[in-house]
């Protein structure tokens, strides 16, 4: 009788609520005032509950897996090097209906509004403080305004295009503003991958209870940035700090996914006011940034003369009126902590217009009055710096707390802030509402709060549906941001009716994006990500092949051994150490490259470079023996080969590509030339030539091809001349003319480019020359020729 089949056994269903409790005077997300569940909560509980522990931990690795294989990550500071690490998703969303969230949008609306009002006055008219209305010593001596804005009106007419708002609710339910974000706002990016992640996490119950979809916000203000279609134009692009920004990877996925270029400040150079983008098919003129770095940064020469990411002359653009910018330089202005204590009066007093959501009650502490209320109040209030960005709760911006002290070397609470005046803003002391997390098999109620996101279109604000929220891990609302070890969240606002299910794209449409121009930046780091990669396979197989012979003869002084050791020592590689430090600098290098150019490369090729920097890590790590470091060796080279699949095999062939490969073909050429020089060289020892098929990889092609064994002749034959063999010399040469062919400005009125004629050239000596011509003295001839070609190359497009 044939057994049964195997079936795994499922522990039994609990009561995820059984723990779930919420403080006195605390607002929370899942149960209201009464202690009844909001109903909007009720679909999600209820898929909840009937679920086994084992198959909830089953949807959240599900969501986990996508986040990984889609690459997200952000940036983590510590006193160490920054590193990447995996997003932190909370895989419980938020619930919202949509009544309550028309009123949230109803809210900021009218304060995004509000705040183009006062920005607008702010480099204006500047009323608000001839009346009183806002200290001229605050702007003063806020770092965020900028006085070469003075007077300068944005090409648009509006400061403001991109903002964001934190969000809190208050123990009656209702909410109010604790931060604004006018400066680069982050998260909207991110909120898509939430949503995506998430929605694997409650794939039917997402497709079921009239979500609303987020791609309808981005195709909204995509149409604003740039339009649609015909008027699609290649003259935008997001302004970025660069890789080692804590938020880069929204910028690459923004970039990608709105189909607009990723260019740092080294990319602009700005020529009679018109903003001009360094391309490999020359200048081209950029009409719009999306800028994603702090604005005092953005040109050293009218602003911080000591940045070194910005562009010289970008102000210059802007007050020609010949770029448009989102946001305008200056507005952070807005985002400082002290700003809040004066919104609320200016749009009652000034604008006429109450707010309909209030902010965080704020106090700024440079008049008298507020210094002695602040005093008399502190226990009950947060104090810190009056011109940071930061929340009232975020660690950093909290000098004092519940009336004490967190230095108490700073004297009595009063002098202090009697001296210091100025300098300090107090904040209502708040206790953040609690959303549903999953812990341990449990839901449990953490302190969260919720951003906004909201984009200027044709039609007025725009507001994302929902997309994003902070969340601690810990009750601790200290432990918010992702710096600190907080979570994110999805905001799921639900609606009654069917709700527009349409992708960034109408549906039934082919809209096809022309290709995005190459910066020069971006091209030489696709150049040298090619030959880094190339040149670590070469040091890989090489290092492969001495520690074989190493392990056969069991002697360094093998004359075979020697020669190889020679060979490494030569080009800066310690073969004594399994893992030398320069291969660890090759893999690093390409690594570094890779990172400059994520926008243009593939979500897969980058996590294959990245397990391979990993994996090689963890090998320098250990004491290895003979054996093992072949056995490394083999490791590391399938999975280099194993990225080099996926760059040939995915990769789109754009001229990106085309300078990628360009790379990788010089830098194997280059390697090959020089491998011949030492290794079929007359007086190499014995053994030698089958060395150099080895590290060709062609040594079952060389017994194919080749009657009897290896000699100096046939290894020139296969690895210099043959133009079938893909590791020849010719066969590099023949791949770099047909790429320069689809280069830009490949060929000149009536001629050839001198770049395409240098080519030629080292590709018709090679190939009219027969094997038996072929020595040392050839080949150091013709990889110093690369050299200089390499050298045009650079010359022609990156420079």
């Amino acid at each position: 009788m044939d057994d049964a089949p195997a079936t795994r056994r499922l522990a039994p269903k609990v009561d995820i609520l059984a723990d779930y409790t919420v403080q006195d005077s605390t607002a929370d997300e899942l149960f209201d005032a009464s202690g009844q569940m909001r109903p909007v909560w009720t679909p999600l509980i209820n898929r909840l509950q009937e679920l086994t522990p084992e198959q909830i931990d089953e949807r959240i690795a599900r969501g986990n897996q996508y986040l990984r294989d889609a690459g997200v990550y952000f940036r983590r500071y510590s006193d160490q090097t920054p590193d990447e690490r995996d997003w932190p998703l909370s895989h419980i969303p938020v619930m919202l209906p949509q009544s309550e969230w028309d009123q949230i949008a109803t809210g900021l609306t009218q304060r995004a509004d509000i705040l183009e009002r006062i920005v607008a006055d702010i480099y204006g008219q500047q009323t608000l403080v001839q009346n009183g209305h806002l200290p001229a010593g605050l702007l003063a001596r806020n770092p965020e305004w900028l006085r070469p804005m003075v007077g300068v009106t944005p090409q648009s007419g509006y400061f403001l295009h991109h903002l964001a708002f934190e969000i809190g609710r208050n123990p009656d339910g209702s909410w109010f503003v604790l931060g604004d974000r006018t400066q680069a706002p982050s998260g909207a990016g991110f909120a898509l991958e939430n949503r995506r992640a998430t929605s694997r996490v409650f794939p039917g119950l997402f497709n079921t209870i009239n979500v609303h979809r987020l791609a309808g916000f981005f195709r909204e203000f995509q149409s604003a940035l740039g339009g649609r279609g015909d008027r699609w134009s290649n003259a935008s692009a997001i302004l970025t700090p660069g890789p080692g920004t804590d938020t880069y990877f929204e910028h690459v996925y923004i970039a990608r996914y709105l189909g607009l270029m990723l260019l740092e400040g080294e990319d602009l150079t700005v020529s009679d006011g018109q903003a001009m983008v360094r391309t490999v098919d020359g200048l081209k003129p950029v009409s719009l940034l999306w800028r994603r770095l702090d604005a005092r940064f953005a040109d050293p020469l009218d602003l911080d003369e000591t940045s070194q990411i910005g562009t010289p002359g970008l102000m210059n653009a802007l007050r020609t009126g010949r770029l448009h910018m989102v946001n305008a330089l200056g507005s952070g202005v807005l985002e400082t902590r002290a700003m809040m204590a004066f919104i609320p009066r200016i749009a009652e007093i000034a604008f006429g217009t109450p707010l309909l959501m209030p902010n965080i009650a704020t106090w700024w502490c440079g008049g008298a009055t507020e210094r002695d209320y602040v005093t008399q109040n502190a226990d009950r209030m947060t104090i810190g710096p009056a011109l940071t960005t930061s929340l009232p709760f975020d660690p950093g911006s909290i000098h004092a707390l519940a009336g004490q002290l967190q230095n108490p070397a700073q004297g009595p609470l009063a002098d202090w802030i009697q001296s210091q005046g100025p300098k300090l803003v107090a904040q209502e002391a708040v206790s953040l509402s609690t959303t549903p997390v999953y812990s341990q098999g449990q839901l449990q109620p953490r302190p969260m709060t919720v951003r906004v996101f909201m984009s200027r279109t044709a039609n007025g604000w725009s507001i994302m549906p929902g997309g994003y929220a902070r969340v601690g891990l810990s009750g601790e609302s200290t432990a918010l941001t992702t710096q600190r070890g907080g979570a994110v969240s999805d905001v799921w606002v639900v609606s009654d009716s069917p709700v527009d299910t349409q992708s960034l794209a109408p549906a039934n449409t082919m809209q096809r994006r022309p290709e995005t121009p190459l910066p020069s930046r971006s091209a030489d780091n696709l150049y040298w990500l090619g030959r880094y990669v190339e040149r670590a396979e070469t040091t890989i197989r090489l290092l492969r092949a001495y520690h074989l012979r190493l392990e056969e003869t069991g002697s360094e002084l093998d004359a075979r051994v020697a020669l190889i050791h020679d060979f490494l020592s030569g080009h800066g590689v310690d073969p004594a150490d399994c893992i030398p430090d320069a291969l660890r600098a090759q893999i690093d290098g390409a690594t570094d490259c890779a990172s400059k150019v994520r926008d243009r490369f593939s979500v897969d090729g980058w996590i294959a470079l990245r397990d391979l920097r990993h994996t090689l890590a963890r090998l320098s790590g250990q004491t290895l023996g003979g054996h093992e470091c072949v056995h490394a060796m083999d490791t590391l080279l399938r999975m280099l080969s194993g990225f080099s699949g996926l760059v040939q095999d995915n990769m789109y062939r754009s001229t990106g590509w085309r300078f990628l490969e360009f790379g990788r073909a010089l830098e194997r050429a280059q390697g090959m030339a020089t491998v011949l020089a030492t290794f079929a060289a007359p007086d190499a020892p014995e053994g030698s030539v089958d060395i150099a098929i080895e590290i060709g990889d062609s040594t079952i092609t060389h017994q194919q091809r080749y009657l009897g064994d290896a000699c100096v002749e046939s290894v020139f034959d296969l690895l210099a001349l043959d133009r079938r063999n893909p590791r020849s010399i010719r066969f590099q040469l023949e791949t770099l003319r047909t790429l320069l062919k689809d280069l830009p400005n490949a060929e000149e009125p009536g001629r050839m480019s001198p770049l395409a004629r240098e080519a030629l050239r080292l590709h018709t000596a090679l190939a009219i020359s027969a094997p038996s011509e072929m020595g040392p003295g050839h080949m150091l001839s013709l990889s110093a020729d690369l050299a200089r070609l390499s050298n045009s190359l650079s010359t022609t497009y990156f420079q």
